[in-house]
């Protein structure tokens, strides 16, 4: 769902505080056909919720506000804008920093053990567990009703 093309940068912009339809369109020159179908997806997800906003002498007209887990997402979208601005980095700088709120201090994203530490990315194990043996497993072959053996 997120791996659709401009889905990141929609999450982006609502991250930013984008939430009317036009702004989104404005700032990310995508075609509203395209923004609909985007939005649709994600709203369906319960990544972001549809509300009505009328602006004065205007007909009513849709918002679109993350969801706390829409906004559980800023990690992610936190993730690949470091790792661009670390892999990949533009000569005028990176276009955005993260601070805390409370401190102004700098943060980044990390993997954090279960009692509050960083651990450093070459030192996490990605382990796949019995749902993933079981999602990647052949499929069984089933009897249809009818057969000799059924």
């Amino acid at each position: 769902m997120v791996g659709e093309r401009w889905t990141i940068l929609i999450l982006r912009e609502a991250l930013l505080g984008t939430t009317r339809f036009a702004d989104f369109q404005t700032n990310l020159g995508i075609a509203p056909d395209l923004l609909t179908d985007r939005l649709t997806t994600l709203v369906d997800h319960g990544v972001m919720t549809r509300q009505s906003y009328r602006a004065p002498g205007q007909r009513s007209r849709p918002a679109y506000h993350l969801t706390p887990s829409g906004r559980e997402l800023h990690v992610v979208i936190g993730a690949l804008q470091q790792w661009g601005d670390k892999n990949l980095p533009r000569p005028e700088g990176p276009t955005m920093v993260r601070k805390a709120r409370r401190t102004d201090r700098p943060v980044h994203v990390a993997f954090i053990d279960d009692l509050g530490y960083e651990v450093p990315a070459d030192d996490v194990a990605a382990i796949p567990t019995s749902a993933a043996n079981a999602r990647t497993a052949a499929p069984k072959s089933r009897k249809r009703p009818g057969t000799a053996d059924s």
